[in-house]
């Protein structure tokens, strides 16, 4: 299992991580090192352990608001999704009725044209 080393809030730290996660796992430390600084630029030394807990409340908040957008975006796509099956009822209705309705309208086409067109009499027509 490989080992990286981080710096938070100026003290190194080794930690293990998953094959291939070395480069993720510095990223993530340097976000929560930037936070801290910034904290920090903000509310002057008011202690490391403090500004720790106020990056993971800050943290845990981003979380929790992206889990919300989640959630919402995952009703909206059930909701476009129940949309779409809707429509897509209707449109298969809609294409049944026009198959009927041009069924229909071919049927008293022939029923127009045989009306129309003179019927062979002994099996010929006469001409002259």
């Amino acid at each position: 299992m490989p080992h990286v080393s981080v710096t938070i809030a100026g003290r190194q730290y080794r930690m293990a991580c998953d094959e291939g996660q070395e480069d993720h796992l510095v990223r993530l430390a340097h976000d929560i090192d930037t936070r801290i600084s910034q904290l920090r630029t903000a509310f002057g030394e008011i202690g490391d352990q403090r500004l720790v807990v106020m990056a993971a409340i800050t943290i845990a908040d981003e979380l929790a608001e992206a889990r919300n957008r989640i959630r919402a975006l995952e009703s909206d796509i059930e909701g476009q999704r129940d949309a779409r099956a809707s429509a897509i009822a209707r449109i298969e209705a809609s294409e049944g009725e026009v198959a009927r309705t041009i069924e229909e309208v071919a049927e008293r086409i022939e029923r127009l044209v045989a009306d129309l067109v003179p019927r062979e009499r002994g099996g010929t027509i006469g001409m002259g």
